[in-house]
């Protein structure tokens, strides 16, 4: 028996699952927590602001498969870290929030007039997967289990823990042991039944013309393999959710990259069999409905899910597996292999020839813009430039409105699972923390973040947390000095025939849409980061070289063009996407 604190305990436990690094900003209120870090031998990686410790522990998380822990103290640092927790809950990525909270006898319930003090965990509670308050010392271990647990069962997403500052800093005299995870929570990925694997098999070989769509399950699964493997011997396309892109070489014959929004349309028509791995078939999947899928009735659907509750919630299925999307795709390449040349593929192959014809014809469209040599630059070239210069291996992070619409659809995914950006959100300025938590997740290429001013001026701050941790990443801010996605949907709205003639409006004649000029390499010098200021395409790519060559945070300020920058490509189907599909 010896003095414990339940920060100790809960730093011990958090050793026992495997986690060596967590993020946040140091208060006493959890002393007895972080302090335990450093003994455990667990990083602390601490942002200037806690919703950034929660977007890089998601970050992390996302690129790892790991278990992504943020910490904020009670009341304010709780208060800062909810944008981010917000965030990651729609996101669907797999965070432990570890908070502290006012001592017991003064909440829960709250005593009226405490200082720093609300419902903290009920505030949680309304949008989390899970959350719980500690009400006593003895509890900690039961309830971090529990929390531990719904980390890993079912759609990964936010799970918190309360803890009372006497019981997280203060010593108790006990024997606490130290289970193992496989004590406490399933250790396996969840199987599958055999049977649903062949009846899937069945429907996937008897088609004419299959298509796949892949969510963040697959992410989430790591199954990166095994959906490219299931792919090349069905010969089927694959789609992806938005938050799913990246999952697959975008260069292979069978992805059908989502920023090619009307060919995505024209493939789920097309197809006569659906294979759903790891999606809900939400309102950027347009619900699963015609016309942007073919009907229910004319197209079988398999869907797999971690999730039951997701089975068939959209779109009416045939088989409705609930499993981890890696162990079903393991089980059903081991059928497809043993029956192996009874689909039939001059149609596949015949379709397949016709997406890539539509594939080339559209990028040579985009590759237009590319051409110009003018400053402020066309914000076309940045995507471009970094897929260029920067490793295949590369996170790449988009943040913004419009200019995470260019960054999109100019990245060309080319190692999977390694494109980062708040895609359920788009949560400006959360890119900032993104780069953090990827900076550690992969800390032997360095990071490239495409953001827009608007975006990085919400979090700028966070250049410092690299310069202080030694991170390799590179912001490019891309600066209009608009809110630019608003400025060209209110134009619209006031002047859609001027729009349409002369691609803008006269200063005046917007509202409220213009910023003032942040110049961002002068902040990020003033931090102690590498930075340049530059207009043109010419200038970007030396100073990409450069910033790669210094070995450390950098931030390049990139002046765009303001009119160019507002008509990103696709917002017309962005629109769309927020009406209701007239199909039936």
């Amino acid at each position: 028996m010896s003095d414990t604190t339940g920060g100790e305990l809960i730093a011990r436990m958090l050793k026992a699952e495997g986690v060596d690094v967590v993020f946040g900003i140091i208060d006493g209120t959890y002393f007895g927590f972080y302090s335990a870090l450093k003994r455990e031998g667990i990083r602390l990686i601490t942002p200037r602001h806690e919703a950034s410790g929660a977007h890089a522990a998601a970050a992390y998380a996302r690129l790892t498969g790991r278990l992504g822990v943020c910490m904020a103290s009670n009341g304010p640092g709780v208060a800062n870290i909810l944008p981010g927790l917000v965030v990651e809950e729609a996101e669907g990525n797999r965070v432990l929030c570890i908070t502290s909270a006012r001592r017991t006898g003064t909440m829960y319930p709250l005593r009226t007039g405490t200082y720093q003090g609300f419902d903290q965990s009920a505030v949680i509670g309304a949008f989390a997967k899970w959350s719980r308050a500690v009400p006593s010392f003895d509890r900690v271990g039961e309830l971090l289990r529990a929390a531990l647990r719904e980390c890993w069962n079912g759609r990964p997403g936010v799970v918190h823990l309360d803890v009372p500052e006497n019981v997280m800093n203060g010593k108790v005299a006990a024997t606490v042991g130290i289970q193992p995870p496989a004590a406490y929570r399933r250790t396996v990925p969840q199987a599958v039944d055999p049977a649903q694997v062949e009846a899937a098999a069945d429907i996937l070989l008897r088609a004419a013309m299959p298509v796949i769509h892949a969510g963040s399950g697959v992410l989430h699964a790591q199954a990166f393999d095994e959906l490219r493997a299931v792919a090349e011997l069905l010969e089927a396309p694959v789609t992806t959710s938005w938050s799913a892109r990246g999952v697959m070489r975008e260069d292979s014959p069978l992805a059908i990259p989502m920023t090619h929004v009307k060919l995505n349309s024209i493939v789920r028509c097309d197809a006569d069999a659906a294979l759903i791995l790891g999606s809900r078939l939400g309102e950027t999947d347009w619900w699963g409905k015609p016309p942007y899928w073919r009907t229910p009735s004319e197209q079988p659907t398999v869907q797999v899910d971690i999730d039951d509750r997701m089975l068939g919630a959209n779109k009416p299925v045939q088989v409705a597996v609930h499993a981890d999307v890696g162990v079903f795709l393991r089980a059903l390449l081991v059928r497809l292999e043993a029956r192996k040349g009874e689909q039939s593929l001059a149609i596949r192959r015949e379709r397949l020839k016709k997406y890539r014809v539509d594939i080339g014809r559209y990028q040579a469209k985009l590759d237009q813009p590319l051409t110009t040599s003018g400053t402020p630059m066309h914000p076309a070239h940045a995507a471009t430039i970094c897929d260029r210069l920067f490793p295949a291996e590369t996170p790449f992070i988009a943040d913004g409105g419009n200019t995470a619409v260019w960054a999109m659809f100019y990245h060309k995914v080319r190692t999977p699972g390694r494109m980062l950006s708040t895609f359920k959100m788009g949560m400006l300025g959360a890119g900032m923390g993104q780069a953090l938590g990827a900076a550690i997740a992969t800390p032997d290429v360095p990071v490239c973040c495409i953001i827009g001013d608007g975006a990085a001026g919400m979090h700028p701050q966070e250049i410092e947390t690299a310069v202080r941790h030694k991170m390799r990443i590179i912001w490019l801010v891309l600066c209009d000095r608009q809110w630019g996605m608003v400025k060209i949907n209110q134009s619209f709205a006031l002047r859609p025939l001027k729009m349409l003639l002369r691609k803008r409006l006269a200063p005046d004649e917007n509202l409220w849409a213009d910023l003032g000029d942040i110049d961002f390499a002068k902040v990020a010098q003033a931090m102690g980061a590498h930075a340049e200021r530059v207009g043109n395409a010419e200038d970007l790519a030396n100073a990409v070289s450069r910033a790669l060559s210094a070995g450390g945070p950098a931030v390049i300020h990139v002046d765009v063009d303001p009119v160019a920058h507002m008509w990103a490509p696709g917002l017309v189907h962005f629109k769309a996407m927020h009406q209701e599909p007239k199909g039936k």
